[in-house]
């Protein structure tokens, strides 16, 4: 689901109108002590056209964790989730301010590669895209379109593929059957060994659960579990007890502004800003 524009919403009580004069407080940031940061970003900044979307936001991604963005429709963190890869790129009128740090190196940097960015940060989206293509295909497409393998390893790389997606058991004799025809959490599982099989460093997923049923939901939340072995995975969600249950560190983002972030089980249970608690226990969103 796209984001509304936040500065069209309500200002709640202890965050700062959009555009107005009021300075916000940093949100206090986790120790990363002795943990490698694979992302991060440092007084971002984003608008669509005149209206701005983000302000300031500096957060650090640590590698082979899950972190869940969280917070109420519009707040931003789906936009802010599309800027680790450049998604965003492809609206009209957009602007961006400040870096993302990929290892260290600016995405927004001259002479990035666009293409090798999205392939070393993975996208999942909330609705499940399979191709109009065969199960095979689906998986194969982006090693043969990147030319990463020789065909003669394709079919090992797609089988590594499914089977890190938890499908590999559920497909492995109709592989050239149209992906069309898997159910919606099979689709969405898919997906997820599409955007793995060309070996990402970052698995972006936005929302991947909001169109699924409760035990297709399970399935993608233990898989998410098992492939933070090997990638680093930031989900957005707006449900709160699947943050809970996926992350290891949250961030709470509210009109644009990310307003907390640390270990999830803290900020779950002993936020430090009081509207977090406010948002996390239903006061409001």
């Amino acid at each position: 689901m796209s984001e509304t524009v936040v500065s069209e919403m309500e200002t709640p009580v202890g965050i700062p109108a959009p555009g107005g004069s009021a300075k916000a407080e940093p949100a206090p940031a986790p120790s990363m002590a002795g943990r490698n940061v694979r992302m991060e970003s440092k007084k971002l900044n984003f608008s669509y056209g005149p209206k701005q979307a983000l302000w300031d936001i500096t957060l650090q991604i640590p590698e082979k964790t899950t972190t869940a963005f969280i917070g109420p429709s519009g707040c931003g963190k789906s936009t802010f989730l599309r800027c680790l890869n450049r998604m965003n790129d492809i609206i009209p009128d957009t602007r961006v301010e400040g870096d993302v740090l990929l290892d260290g190196n600016d995405i927004y940097g001259t002479g990035t590669d666009i293409v090798d960015l999205r392939r070393r940060v993975g996208m999942v989206f909330q609705k499940s895209n399979p191709f109009p293509k065969s199960i095979f295909e689906n998986v194969a497409y982006g090693l043969k379109i990147n030319g990463l393998v020789p065909r003669s390893e394709t079919p090992e790389r797609v089988e590594k593929a499914l089977r890190r997606a938890a499908l590999w058991d559920e497909v492995k004799d109709r592989l050239d059957t149209s992906a069309m025809g898997l159910s919606g959490g099979q689709q969405q599982r898919l997906c997820i060994a599409r955007a793995v099989a060309v070996e990402p460093e970052v698995l972006l997923m936005d929302e991947p659960c909001s169109a699924l049923d409760p035990i297709a939901t399970g399935k993608v939340e233990e898989l998410i579990h098992e492939l933070q072995r090997d990638f680093t995975i930031v989900i957005v969600t707006h449900n709160m007890q699947q943050a809970a249950r996926v992350s290891e560190f949250t961030a709470f983002f509210m009109l644009g502004r990310l307003v907390e972030h640390d270990r999830t089980e803290k900020l779950f249970t002993n936020p430090g800003q009081k509207i977090t608690e406010d948002y996390i226990t239903g006061r409001f969103g």
